[in-house]
């Protein structure tokens, strides 16, 4: 495969274009370097990228029409997988116009590049957010979710349809993966894990939101890249069994799919902050706080579909995940 990886200096673009070009796969990483976060954590993930001779960097901005169109024409790339987005949820409330320049727009230049260009196969990040204020649990993609919290979420419900219309119109096979909470080695530093860790080491209180209520559906790092490189390899088709009369909103007539990639397991904020402590060895500062605009009390991934059709479902531990990234980040920032 020759493969466009999106956001490839970010956490999951990193690992991801790693295990690709391990397997001896072409990679062309696609990032503009902004400044949401420290951008020297993502140079020192594209230097470690570096090392192989199968991957590329290119500094680009998914918004920018014209150079996305010049790199599709000029890379020919046989599959795309978009990882590239504004992330969080809280900053969209802050910066509600950047998530519509990346996360929209530039993903219409995506699928206008495959679209024009003959890719095989698109796979794009959506989010567990995008299940908004649904609360049957688990989260079941099978179910609508038409009530996003947040604008970064109406953009990820927003990608989906938009990749459905090409799906549609052009028979362009698209599968769209519901990322769960995704922690693990070269994590966000703005994510829960990343904070917590570097308080509790430097004796700083942690703000604990929901008063430590939060339900989440924690999905290690590796987990989600063998989801993702598994979906890559089995390529949308349509669903013979689709009823309009009963239209099932993770499947189609057209090439398109949706997965939840998550843990299938729920953990407790005050029990995540307690197996940091116990792998520190050191007891956390709490700041108890309420609830986010945006954030949802619960999340839990329903993953028979993605166990189904690519055999594989994550089970990666917290006890193990989080001693992993405690590991990582001792080493890397000396702590």
């Amino acid at each position: 495969m020759k493969v466009l990886v999106t956001g490839a200096a970010g956490f999951i673009g990193f690992h991801l274009s790693k295990r690709l070009t391990e397997e001896g796969h072409e990679v062309v990483g696609l990032d503009n370097l902004n400044d949401y976060y420290d951008v020297n954590l993502k140079k020192a993930r594209l230097a470690i990228l570096a090392q192989n001779d199968l991957f590329t960097h290119v500094n680009i901005s998914l918004e920018h029409d014209q150079p996305m169109s010049d790199l599709f024409r000029d890379e020919q790339f046989t599959h795309v997988v978009n990882l590239a987005a504004q992330a969080g949820v809280r900053y969209s409330i802050e910066n509600p116009k950047s998530y519509i320049d990346s996360n929209v727009v530039g993903f219409l230049n995506i699928l206008e590049g495959c679209r024009h260009n003959k890719v095989e196969h698109l796979v794009y990040a959506s989010s567990s957010s995008v299940y908004g204020m649904n609360t049957k649990m688990p989260l079941n993609p099978h179910e609508g979710v038409d009530h996003p919290m947040s604008l970064y979420a109406a953009t990820k419900k927003a990608d989906e349809m938009m990749a459905h219309s090409y799906s549609s119109l052009y028979a362009l096979p698209t599968t769209g993966l519901r990322f769960f909470t995704v922690y693990g080695p070269w994590g966000r530093p703005d994510m829960a894990l990343f904070l917590f860790t570097k308080n509790i080491i430097e004796g700083k209180p942690i703000n604990v939101f929901n008063h430590g209520k939060m339900r989440r559906d924690f999905t290690y790092i590796d987990d989600i890249v063998e989801g993702v490189v598994r979906v890559v390899k089995k390529t949308a088709a349509p669903n013979e069994d689709w009823d309009g009369d009963h239209p099932d909103p993770c499947s189609s007539p057209a090439p398109y799919r949706i997965y939840n990639i998550g843990n299938n397991s729920v953990t407790e904020l005050s029990r995540y902050i307690e197996v940091i402590e116990e792998v520190l060895g050191k007891k956390a500062i709490y700041n108890y706080m309420d609830m986010q605009p945006g954030d949802v009390p619960a999340t839990e991934a329903d993953v028979d579909d993605l166990v189904r059709d690519v055999g594989f479902k994550p089970d990666t531990t917290i006890e193990e995940g989080i001693r992993n990234f405690i590991d990582w980040y001792r080493e890397y920032y000396e702590a």
